[in-house]
């Protein structure tokens, strides 16, 4: 019974995983495609905020996910610092891609 009950939950543990890394790594290639890494790493300042201090300043906070998408097209200064961030366009970075990246940045921990 135990072979049996095995072979069918590995393969869907291994789907699962796979759904879940995919939007993830889905999500990495939008920022480095938007070139956001330019300015930008998982966990260290390089010109702007590392994305995890992104994440723990926003923690908990519902409208993070509206004002930082509005941040990212406008771009502007302040928020950390005087070095100012560039508008991003939609012909730079879709609604789409801009909100998945957003998610995936305020999930990191």
């Amino acid at each position: 019974m135990k072979a049996h009950t095995t072979t069918l939950i590995l393969p869907l543990l291994a789907a699962a995983c796979l759904t879940i890394a995919k939007p993830a790594a889905a999500s990495e290639e939008i920022v480095k495609k938007a070139r956001c890494i330019a300015c930008h790493t998982v966990d260290a300042k390089r010109v702007g905020p590392a994305y995890k201090e992104v994440a723990a300043k926003y923690k908990g906070d519902a409208k993070a996910p509206a004002q930082l998408f509005d941040k990212v097209r406008a771009g502007g200064s302040g928020n950390w610092g005087a070095v100012p961030m560039l508008p991003h366009p939609a012909d730079k970075i879709s609604d789409e891609e801009l909100k998945a990246a957003i998610a995936w940045i305020l999930a990191l921990q």
